[in-house]
């Protein structure tokens, strides 16, 4: 799998992961995904991801190559600090 067909599946995964998992009130806004990070680390792919909506989530995507899997997962961000050295 080349890396743009890795990033095209990723974001598709997002999107439907997203879309099925807002609030059930709520009307799905319209919202992009965008990529934060992407790297190719040992024959495998991997890029983290996020969305336009204010839902605080994240999503890690990788790609084993050796067994042809998709790893997704999400995570919610709580806070984010800065911390003084």
């Amino acid at each position: 799998m080349t890396n743009e067909k890795f990033i095209e599946q990723a974001k598709t995964l997002v999107e439907n992961y997203a879309t099925e998992h807002i609030d059930k009130t709520d009307t799905v806004p319209p919202f992009d995904v965008y990529v934060v990070w992407n790297a190719y680390i040992l024959g495998n792919i991997k890029a983290l991801l996020s969305t336009t909506l204010h839902d605080g989530m994240y999503y890690e995507v990788t790609y084993n190559k050796a067994k042809n899997e998709i790893y997704f997962d999400a995570y919610k961000k709580f806070e984010n600090r800065k911390v003084e050295l």
